[in-house]
């Protein structure tokens, strides 16, 4: 069976798991951001690769019908296309990750974390005026305050 790798997976294990383990380019960039040194001897266990456009725009479609558009990453982005376009689990203690993977039908291992229970929906709220928006703005457009993400009810 094949697992996709994120890098707090990667981060949490000793050693990969006896699967063929694959990741995307920007988890490599991240283990030597960090000065991981795993990362010399996962470099022959782990294979890279890059999903398509077609499953990029599968992640980014439930990424924006579920809110989370705002806290997932680019490099998390292509994890969950990768693991969609593979039909492989993806091992991430990440709950956005998780959230937006569950929508997708992608299975998550949750590692070093319990994962999560149910998919949320997100929206922003603006923290000076308190207007809500379903996508992250950055700056409110009415008082200029930072919008947060919280849970829509």
């Amino acid at each position: 069976m094949t697992l996709v790798l994120d890098s707090s997976a990667l981060f949490s294990m000793q050693d990969l798991p006896g699967e063929d383990c694959v990741t995307v380019p920007g988890v490599w960039d991240e283990l030597r951001r960090h000065k991981d040194p795993r990362a010399a001897y996962w470099g022959g266990l782990l294979r890279t690769a890059s999903p398509s456009d077609e499953a990029l725009a599968v992640v980014r479609g439930a990424a924006e019908d579920s809110g989370d558009q705002g806290r997932i990453s680019s490099t998390d982005s292509e994890l969950l296309a990768l693991a969609w376009e593979l039909k492989a689990p993806l091992l991430t203690d990440d709950y956005s990750m998780q959230n937006v993977a569950r929508a997708i039908g992608v299975r998550c291992i949750a590692v070093g974390a319990e994962g999560i229970r149910k998919v949320w929906r997100w929206r922003y709220r603006c923290q000076g005026c308190g207007r809500s928006e379903e996508s992250d703005l950055g700056d409110c457009p009415v008082c200029g305050s930072r919008m947060r993400s919280v849970r829509k009810r």
